[in-house]
């Protein structure tokens, strides 16, 4: 079977690529409107770009809205508030989180921080305007580097870069320069309503070509 992405709905085409390309780290990113509103979404298209300088990427989709009668894409509170700020703070979510991780993902008004809708706590960052989720055991605290627009209809992606500024980590989950991930325990994100723990792990040696 082969899909030609051209002659495939969009809707169609982004269930195959979630049910593919997986699992995928979460990015549960914390932002602070100019009101000084807090605001805390996850989103799955996120991973790291660059480790020196350290840059980390996500991509909010722009969201679809009736104005007037009219279907037109407006912006995540994530991205509006990143757009006016320049800067975020991406916290992982461990398992015990999840649950409050789903719930933070729901279509709240802007007006309300998800914080305060979930029961989480905000803590102050180090570096950033944008509040850190007291409950992550990392919390990693970013500067807008650069954002690439892929279009400016519903659904279309926007890829956020952020510069690393700097990085908390829990006594608990760092041991021996390494993160220890049966402390962690974080979670990956699959197709539909599915997540996946980190449980099950194997090791493979990389070749060495002389």
């Amino acid at each position: 079977m082969i899909v030609d992405v051209g002659q495939i709905d969009s809707e169609s085409l982004y269930k195959i690529l979630i049910g593919s390309i997986l699992p995928r780290p979460i990015a549960w990113v914390s932002t602070v409107s100019k009101e000084r509103v807090s605001n805390l979404a996850p989103f799955s298209f996120f991973t790291v770009a660059s480790a020196d300088p350290p840059i980390l990427c996500f991509s909010p989709a722009n969201k679809e809205a009736s104005i007037d009668g009219e279907v037109v894409a407006v912006p995540k509170d994530t991205l509006s508030n990143i757009r006016q700020t320049e800067e975020f703070v991406v916290n992982i979510v461990s398992r015990q989180l999840a649950e409050k991780m789903v719930q933070s993902s729901g279509e709240y008004p802007s007006a309300v921080s998800e914080f305060d809708a979930v029961g989480l706590t905000p803590l102050a960052s180090r570096m950033v305007s944008a509040p850190r989720v007291g409950e992550s055991l990392i919390n990693i605290e970013c500067r807008l580097y650069q954002i690439l627009e892929f279009g400016h209809h519903p659904g279309a992606g926007n890829l956020v870069l952020g510069r690393i500024l700097c990085i908390h980590l829990d006594e608990s989950v760092y041991k021996n320069g390494k993160v220890d991930l049966d402390i962690l325990q974080p979670v990956g994100r699959l197709g539909g309503n599915q997540y996946c723990p980190v449980s099950e792990r194997f090791e493979i040696s990389r070749p060495r070509v002389v």
